[in-house]
């Protein structure tokens, strides 16, 4: 039955499940899966206790495991408030659907309402069972690691902080304990211990009998017991320590502690802002974040944190951002100006923002766009692309700050008659992949069908969320992990919340071919004085920013906004509908072309289209529309995949025909006159080797050495093809055994006799091998032709494409190189031994000679 490793492996699971505390707002939740181990534990004693087979042994877990939750959650639902009925089952299936609902409603750490307890108790159940498996019937306990690991990826994924050091330290000490416990077990299996005197100090001599009364026979265990107990808390103690201290996993150094100081390089790490957008809108408490007091006369705008400029199918990203020593410092320098900002109406506010004390690993400060200059404490510096300010090491909470920034008020003329995008940004902000279905391109093309330019077709994007396609506002839908989920929201479900209408409508942009990029931030919150507003977790908020030239970065608003929406997001006056379809609009004020602007015939379409250079000026990579369109099957990387195989599969023939080559340049017949005796008696030659004095073309190698190579070249051509080679028989012997094997002619027959003589020669006797190299190589032939003639097509063809003679010398290779090394490493080890021994003999050595 395996009671005590029974009991562990619960312990272990139980430990392990510390690590899911930050998920929840009270400590009940333990006791939901601690009845939920107890009972996985019992089916596994009544399955192991009935001798039944190891496939059973998770059923019967799992059979536990629901007479528990149908009697905690159904009893009024189940046979004698116990045993699972139809109906019980069906009611964990709802109280189930309602806790998956919970979890993604509210924001961690949750209420452990029955629902949600229900999930707990489950999934804390089910790792149970396979620990129970693993470790307990299976007796592999260092497998049973796996499904413990898993626990902590739920809050590591959920949560900015993660887990705790110290419930990480719990977990492992579990799963030490589970290992140590199972080690003993496997130990004791062998029966019971020899007794035996601790060490030779109490080891009786021989012919004498051991003293009576003497201590206990038996082995002294401890300092291996204690060396395991050493290395395992080491081991844990690294894995909590080291992630720590190493830069760039912990940005603020050990526990927190320090930092770098400015010192060095260091890459921006922040938690997922989709991920902190989510948990900011579904907060319970609906906590106040910040506070701000503004002279904007236009009323505030919203403050960004984040600009996500890459998309790589599933999710909005921010560009990698490296930092150094003095970088992007607002210190050191003032904030650049906003790009493509230089023809807009443009007049500076002064915000005053006070962040609450409450709010933790806030790096990025909430300003209004376009911040000029930032005045707070601390190391904070700005990312000149996007303008966003971030730290390294410190946090917005508790913090009071001064923004002044620069509000352009553009006018739809203006945005309509925008000029044509800079390279940079066309090169950075239209990228869309190929992988994107061609009913999104499709849908894109018809909402802004007749649009006459860029900012039009931005506005009916705007107005097709926001008004016209349907779409709710709903804040209980999942947030898209997939490019499918974002289809789905386009095409079929269209419900969801700001991350979805943002990141929809930014890709649609750009499929348009209009830069452009989705931002986060907060929406302006309410007022509460003459000039004081109240930012919540509420008002966290996505929105889409669109490039025109000459006004820079324009904000859009396709989520809904109101009591059936974002409640305090709002649309800009530049891109109200009926502003864009009156007079002043993009329809009525898009410019004519003229001589003094370049024109594209596509340009005065239906479809406006990017305003991209179409001059043979423009960067690579900024095609039209209609070049973006044309996604799908590309032969390239089909072609590099068939080449890298047919490279692979070639190069067990490139070498084996290296190795013939080499071979055979010792057997190379002399092309020029033999130089002096005196220059080529070197004493110390080894054979087959080129004589000094000149190259290894010019000279005909000794007989001895050619027979070595012909033998060895005939013996790799019969492993190639099969056929069975004993190093232990003799040449002689060789050639009998493989003339009777193949029923060689005549030719070849004569062939391996001349073959194994010239090598029995070379070995054996003193004198010189009589065949010459040219009879050697021509033989070597003949018998590798025999070879061929006499094994099967498919021997043949490996011989030819996969000879496993190939492997050999690469074995031989190894061998040789890892024995070069053990050498090494011996003479280098005698070495300092030795020079340590002289150091410790020094004082002896001078105090002999004093």
């Amino acid at each position: 039955m395996r009671v005590r490793m029974t009991i562990m492996a619960g312990l272990a699971t139980l430990a392990g499940s510390v690590g899911l505390y930050p998920l929840f707002e009270s400590g009940r939740w333990f006791w939901a899966g601690f009845g939920a181990v107890l009972a996985v534990a019992g089916g596994g004693l009544l399955a192991r206790r009935f001798r039944l087979p190891a496939v059973v042994n998770p059923l019967a877990g799992l059979a536990a495991l629901l007479v528990y939750l149908t009697a905690v959650y159904a009893p009024a639902e189940s046979l004698l408030w116990l045993v699972p009925t139809p109906s019980s089952v069906e009611h964990l299936r709802a109280l189930a659907d309602e806790g998956w609902d919970a979890a993604n409603r509210y924001a961690a750490p949750v209420p452990l309402v029955p629902g949600i307890g229900l999930l707990v108790a489950a999934g804390v159940g089910l790792v149970a069972v396979l620990v129970d498996l693993l470790a307990v019937r299976l007796r592999r306990a260092a497998p049973a690691g796996l499904p413990l690991l898993a626990m902590y990826s739920v809050p590591a994924a959920v949560r900015d902080d993660g887990v705790s050091w110290m419930a990480f330290g719990v977990g492992a000490l579990g799963f030490l304990a589970l290992l140590m416990s199972d080690a003993r077990e496997q130990v004791g299996g062998w029966g019971r211990m020899v007794s035996t005197r601790r060490w030779s100090a109490e080891v009786p001599m021989a012919g004498t009998a051991p003293e009576p009364g003497g201590p206990a026979a038996r082995p002294d265990g401890g300092a291996l017991a204690a060396s395991g107990r050493r290395i395992g808390v080491g081991a844990v103690a690294v894995a909590v320590l080291l992630p720590m201290a190493v830069p760039g996993i912990h940005p603020r150094g050990l526990f927190g502690m320090g930092g770098t100081g400015g010192r060095g390089t260091q890459t921006v790490t922040t938690p997922d802002p989709l991920v902190s957008l989510k948990r900011e809108l579904t907060r319970v408490d609906d906590s106040v974040v910040l506070t701000y007091r503004t002279d904007d006369p236009a009323g505030p705008d919203y403050l960004r944190m984040y600009a996500l400029d890459k998309f790589d199918g599933d999710r909005w990203t921010y560009s990698e951002m490296s930092s150094k020593a003095r970088r992007d410092r607002l210190a050191d320098r003032p904030i650049p100006a906003p790009p493509g900002l230089d023809g807009a109406p443009v007049h500076e506010v002064t915000t005053r923002i006070e962040v609450k004390p409450r709010v933790r690993n806030m790096t990025f400060l909430p300003v209004p766009y376009a911040p000029s200059q930032v005045s707070i404490s601390g190391d904070w510096r700005v990312h000149a692309p996007s303008l966003m300010v971030y730290s390294l090491n410190d946090s917005a909470g508790g913090r009071s700050y001064t923004v002044r920034s620069l509000r352009a008020q553009p006018t739809p003329a203006e945005l309509a008659s925008a000029g044509y995008y800079p390279d940079d940004i066309l090169s950075r902000y239209i990228d869309v992949p190929k992988n994107i279905p061609p009913e999104v391109r499709r849908l894109s093309q018809e909402i802004t069908a007749g649009a006459s330019s860029a900012y039009a077709q931005a506005v009916r994007l705007q107005s097709w969320f926001s008004l016209s396609g349907g779409f709710t506002y709903d804040l209980s839908a999942p947030a898209p992990q997939h490019g499918s989920e974002l289809v789905d929201f386009l095409l079929h479900s269209k419900r969801g919340y700001c991350e979805q209408f943002a990141a929809a409508m930014a890709l649609m942009a750009r499929i348009l071919g209009i830069p452009a990029r989705v931002a986060m931030g907060y929406t302006p919150g309410t007022q509460t004085g003459s000039d004081q507003w109240v930012v919540r977790s509420r008002d966290a908020h996505a929105w889409p920013e669109l490039y025109f030239e000459g006004a820079g970065w324009v904000r859009f608003e396709p989520t809904p906004s109101g009591s059936a929406g974002q409640g305090t997001a709002s649309t800009p006056s530049y891109s109200q509908p009926s502003v864009a379809e009156n007079g002043s609009g993009s329809e009525a004020a898009s410019p004519s072309p003229s001589a003094s602007s370049p024109t594209d015939p596509a340009s005065a379409s239906a479809s406006a289209g990017p305003r991209h250079r179409t001059d043979d000026t423009g960067p690579e990579g900024t095609s039209t529309t209609e070049e973006q369109d044309q996604g799908g099957f590309s032969l390239t990387p089909w072609l590099a995949g068939g080449l890298l195989v047919a490279l692979l599969l070639a190069a067990p023939m490139v070498l084996r025909a290296q190795s013939r080559r080499r071979r055979w340049a010792l057997l190379m017949p002399s092309s020029s006159p033999p130089p002096e005796p005196s220059r080529v008696s070197a004493p110390d030659a080894p054979s087959g080797s080129p004589r000094p004095g000149g190259s290894s073309r010019g000279w005909t190698p000794d007989p001895a050495g050619a027979a070595h190579a012909a033998w060895r070249e005939m013996r790799d051509d019969a492993r190639d093809h099969g056929l069975e080679w004993r190093s232990s028989d003799s040449p002689r012997a060789t050639a009998r055994r493989l003339g009777e094997l193949l029923e060689l002619d005549g030719a070849g027959t004569e062939a391996l006799r001349r073959i194994a003589r010239a090598e029995e020669l070379a070995r054996y006797s003193r004198s010189v091998p009589s065949e010459p190299p040219e009879r050697l190589r021509a033989d070597v032939r003949t018998v590798r032709e025999s070879f061929s003639a006499a094994v099967s097509r498919r021997a043949r063809w490996r011989a030819r494409l996969l000879p496993p003679s190939t492997l050999a010398e690469a074995a031989d290779a190894l061998r040789a190189a890892g024995t070069r090394t053990s050498e090494l490493t011996g003479a280098l080890g005698a070495r300092v031994n030795d020079l340590a021994g002289r150091i410790n003999d020094l004082p002896t050595r001078m105090r002999r000679r004093h």
